[in-house]
């Protein structure tokens, strides 16, 4: 029976390729579903396969603002393809990343627009990733009036948060509220209602406290929950119902 969801977890990741199946297992017998989001075309071919072949497991489809310089219309093409397969349940993982910039940011803006009106002419929810973008974030879905879905891992200022609220966005909350450092952090995360949060790893990456500095997996999401428990006051048992509830109402209504 699942009792929460690890809302965003690249399971298709290499760093899993010698034990997905048991990784996997863990969170399963722990009660967790699981969204495996894409970020290039190989890896959202990959998070379909690797749900397709998993009870509890869906995919998102999309390109990264990493990779958004290779982005272009055979993309377009290959994410309405996708999206028809019955594990896809939104577009992601898409946005700005204005910290590395691997990508231009025009190119960046662009594929972050196509993909969020992409997504609301497939009527799906989007999971966007955010760093160091805010203002730029906020204006391009603005354009999309009707853009709906769910700022993963979410790392930003108390404006950044109420400004997503305000546009019926949820926030979903990874490892990093964790850190020693993640005071501010912490600090949003006690503003935002329970009924608008969802709670995530993004396995391989941010393992949590007391894990930092391994490789990340989807059970550790439980740590993310009992952090989120203490700062909401509240049990592990509300904060997994609800994040459940969040992520039904986010990518499976």
């Amino acid at each position: 029976m699942i009792r929460g969801f690890d809302s965003h977890c690249h399971l298709q990741d290499e760093a899993f390729d010698l034990d997905r199946d048991q990784v996997y297992r863990d969170a399963h017998e722990a009660g967790l579903g699981l969204i495996i989001p894409g970020f290039s075309r190989k890896s959202s071919e990959m998070a379909i396969e690797v749900a397709a072949a998993l009870d509890d497991a869906y995919a998102l489809v999309g390109v990264h603002p990493h990779d958004a310089q290779h982005f272009d219309g055979e993309d377009e093409v290959l994410i309405r393809q996708w999206s028809e397969a019955q594990e896809v349940v939104g577009i992601g993982e898409i946005g700005l990343d204005y910290h590395y910039d691997f990508s231009p940011r025009e190119q960046q803006r662009h594929a972050f627009l196509t993909q969020l009106e992409l997504a609301l002419d497939l009527e799906l929810p989007v999971a966007i990733h955010s760093r160091e973008a805010e203002e730029d974030t906020l204006e391009l879905i603005d354009r999309v009036s009707r853009a709906r879905g769910v700022l993963h891992c979410f790392t930003g200022s108390q404006a950044f948060a109420d400004a997503l609220l305000a546009r019926g966005f949820y926030l979903s909350f990874a490892g990093v509220v964790t850190f020693a450092n993640a005071g501010a952090l912490r600090a949003v995360l006690r503003t935002v209602p329970l009924e608008r949060m969802l709670i995530e790893t993004d396995a391989p990456y941010l393992a949590p406290m007391p894990h930092r500095g391994q490789r990340n997996q989807p059970l550790w999401v439980v740590e993310v929950a009992e952090l989120i428990a203490i700062e909401k006051s509240c049990s592990v048992k509300e904060v997994f119902s609800h994040s459940m509830a969040n992520t039904h109402e986010v990518f499976l209504s």
